[in-house]
């Protein structure tokens, strides 16, 4: 398929991801984000994280508030990014508060720059917001690159937040891209594993032993 081809369907399907989006009743995406919110919150990776960098979501993302104020309330260091315009690339920063948050790059809410910069990486987990996402844990994002950037050098876990009816059997993705290991949805989340030769066995547990942590429904 032309690159040209590939560009012009990732916009198609991102037009009608944010249409459907825009188009749920309040109630319902609310409902929707605090079932998401519970799994993300039972999650043995979550648990076990010192620190949760996380994204602060706008209207029609996966509400991420819920987390980041149980995090919060739980001693986790909470991260979240701040874009450096013109780079396409991101820094870190603790907050201590949602008092730590102002508006930045494309009217998003991020971290102060007066807030500690986070620079080590490891006990921590990523929430990594998307439009849609496969079973194959590769994700559509919205056309900056951003997330792939720092995908690309991020070895803790990769969890990925999304609603069921964005989730597809399979997405366009480049051979640089890194594929989140977990997807949560309102109906649960499953593990993405990896065959040796590199090919996904879509929807299999991680680890098979371990059936209880296999919620989708």
């Amino acid at each position: 398929m032309p690159v040209r081809d590939i560009r012009l369907f990732k916009n198609e399907l991102r037009a009608a991801i944010k249409a459907r989006r825009r188009a749920l009743e309040p109630e319902e995406k609310a409902q929707l984000d605090r079932l998401i919110c519970g799994h993300v919150l039972r999650l043995h990776q979550y648990q076990r994280a010192k620190a949760v960098i996380v994204y602060m979501s706008t209207a029609i993302e996966v509400d991420t508030l819920g987390i980041i104020r149980h995090a919060l309330a739980h001693g986790k260091r909470v991260v979240l990014p701040r874009c450096r315009p013109g780079t396409r690339l991101m820094d870190f920063y603790y907050i201590r508060s949602l008092e730590d948050l102002e508006t930045g790059s494309y009217g998003l809410l991020e971290p102060k720059t007066c807030c500690e910069r986070f620079t080590r990486f490891e006990n921590s987990i990523c929430l990594v917001p998307a439009l849609a996402y496969d079973r194959s844990g590769y994700r559509l994002g919205y056309g900056g690159g951003y997330y792939d950037r720092f995908l690309s050098g991020y070895t803790g876990p990769r969890i990925g937040l999304i609603y069921a009816a964005d989730i597809r059997r399979q997405l366009p993705h480049g051979r640089f891209d890194r594929p989140v290991q977990l997807i949560v949805s309102e109906r649960g989340f499953f593990y993405i594993r990896r065959h040796e030769a590199g090919r996904p066995a879509h929807g299999q547990l991680k680890k098979p032993h371990t059936k209880s942590e296999y919620r989708m429904k």
